[in-house]
């Protein structure tokens, strides 16, 4: 195995066509869908996380050697998606964007993203990157400081910078950008810091922007009825970190949107449209065509930004062309994506704030737990406000049916009685207090898990006795799912029975996105390493001697 640091930016003949590329076309972009490339964040625009390769499976995985890894000079903490494009891996994390020879190894080059050390201050729950996106002869990217950048595909030179928002405000830009029908589409973080949520539209040819969707309604807009008190809606979060879907023969991007800010529903009034919510727009104008809100007048920081998966379900005999989320309230959401029309909505983990999600009106029903949490109480809830699902995504395999997750099992109390304040840009607007978040005696923190989708029910769980996770996870052809833990081990699952194949200790803790590619007939497997983020601190002692620094870990079969 190779172990290679970071190397200076070379102009010679031989590096620059190593990192050549064909162009990446809108048709590339379309085709993505876990095969040899990966080119579009979450292993096609349908976010399934899953690969069609199968030179690495069940029978052989007990073979996979690490072939290469590479240093990221980064100790923030390491969340992002690598992009493969015909032997080149792009990479990204706060501090750099990185093109790196995916066959050896070698850094071809590194370009800093530069931001104001004080920008860290709006950011949530750590300093993260999710990913690039590739388009034509550029890489795209989101910076903290909420800027888009486009990079010279070849050099890594700046191409453009354009700044989507002004940070100090308490915005910043945490996730992968998209690229739907021609136009760059990024969301924005900082819902715990009362800004106004949106999407934005840009060219990607020159960072023109194009259109701004906001995610909170005005008054004068669809859904400006859902804001009672007056003004709310101005600081009423919705933020929208996690990268879209897209459906080309829709011509929809589906994008999730987080909690609302403050906490309390009695300072917003009615549901706060479009908080916790997915809503379906025309990437090429952003106009909205339909929503479906997963948690009306929310309470409970139940983000709904969580990936968006698409694929086809049968139901009722009948095939349907669904998007599903495992949002973090508990339930699993199944919608048809046409329209939105709420086909299923079952638990998947435990849940008490709601007794059930009514088919008919697509709301919760209310529980007393919650009524008395708006009463002023603290009763335990659950789940979570990390929910049962965090940021971390699942994987679908089309085939089975089945999504794969890492989920969580913990309950909180908190209290938003006699909560105010006034809203001040950049500091945080979340109006609770008392927050305790914990697991039961005697059960475990959560889970690794297969889950039918309209059921919620597990086809089999792996119990977590010692700590959370905070990978994603991704499914093969192979008959493999992999994912990461918190104190560095890399891990394959028999997609069947979800049990243990194959384990390699990185050099950190893994909180990101693995994926799986080919060049030349070889099969590899990529995932970043470098903890950090809210997973550190949750799992506290148990990672607490787990060294910080970010890198690349390639995996193949020996030969």
């Amino acid at each position: 195995m190779k172990f290679i640091s970071h190397l200076p930016v070379a102009a010679c003949a031989a590096l620059l066509l190593a990192t050549t590329a064909h162009a990446q076309s809108d048709e590339d972009l379309k085709r993505d869908g876990g095969g040899a490339n990966v080119l579009t964040y979450g292993m096609g625009y349908g976010q399934q996380r899953y690969s069609t390769l199968d030179q690495i499976n069940k029978r052989n995985v007990g073979k996979l050697k690490a072939a290469w890894s590479l240093s990221l000079e980064n100790d923030f903490g390491e969340q992002a998606q690598p992009i493969v494009q015909d032997g080149v891996m792009y990479v990204s994390n706060p501090k750099w964007t990185v093109a790196i020879d995916a066959v050896t190894g070698k850094q071809l080059w590194r370009t800093a993203s530069e931001f104001d050390a004080d920008t860290a201050r709006v950011v949530c729950c750590g300093v993260s990157n999710r990913g690039v996106a590739l388009y034509k002869d550029m890489v795209l990217r989101g910076t903290l400081d909420a800027h888009l950048e486009a990079l010279d595909k070849k050099t890594g030179k700046r191409i453009w910078k354009t700044k989507v928002v002004d940070w100090k405000e308490g915005y910043s830009i945490t996730g992968a950008p998209v690229v739907a029908n021609g136009v760059l589409i990024t969301g924005i973080s900082g819902g715990e810091f009362g800004v106004r949520g949106f999407l934005a539209g840009f060219d990607p040819a020159t960072g023109k922007e194009l259109w701004r969707r906001h995610t909170t309604a005005a008054p004068e807009e669809k859904g400006g009825e859902t804001w009672g008190v007056e003004g709310a809606y101005k600081t009423g979060g919705a933020s929208t970190w996690i990268t879209g879907s897209y459906d080309p023969d829709l011509d929809l991007v589906y994008w999730g949107t987080g909690n609302a800010a403050p906490w309390n529903p009695k300072q917003r009034g009615g549901d706060s449209l479009f908080t916790c919510s997915v809503i379906a727009v025309r990437p090429t104008t952003g106009e909205l065509v339909w929503h479906y809100q997963f948690t009306p007048a929310e309470l409970y920081d139940y983000d709904a930004v969580g990936e968006m998966i698409l694929g086809d379900l049968p139901i009722d005999g009948k095939k349907h062309k669904v998007v599903m989320q495992l949002n973090k309230n508990g339930f699993a959401y199944v919608l048809d994506r046409a329209n939105g029309k709420l086909l299923a909505a079952n638990p998947f983990g435990r849940v008490n704030w709601a007794s059930k999600i009514d088919l008919q009106t697509g709301r919760p029903v209310e529980s007393e737990v919650t009524k008395a949490v708006l009463a002023g109480e603290s009763p335990k809830v659950w789940p979570s406000a990390i929910g049962v699902k965090p940021w971390a995504h699942a994987a679908f395999d089309p085939n089975k049916r089945v999504l794969y997750a890492n989920t969580v099992n913990m309950w909180m109390t908190y209290n938003i009685g006699g909560v105010t304040g006034e809203h001040k840009p950049g500091q945080r607007w979340t109006g609770y207090r008392d927050l305790s978040m914990e697991k039961e005696p005697g059960e475990p923190w959560g889970y690794m898990e297969a889950i039918d989708p309209l059921s919620g029910k597990p086809k089999w769980r792996v119990p977590l006795e010692d700590q959370t996770h905070w990978s994603s996870m991704m499914a093969t052809a192979g008959g493999l799912v992999f994912t990461g833990r918190e104190t560095g081990e890399f891990i394959a699952l028999d997609a069947d029975t979800g049990k243990q194949l194959w384990q390699f200790t990185t050099s950190s803790g893994i909180n990101a996105n693995p994926v799986t590619w080919s060049y030349k007939g070889k099969q590899y497997v990529t995932v970043l390493s470098g903890i950090g983020g809210v997973g550190a601190r949750r799992n506290g002692d148990v990672v607490k001697n787990v060294p910080k620094g970010g890198s690349v870990w390639t995996f193949a079969l020996q030969d």
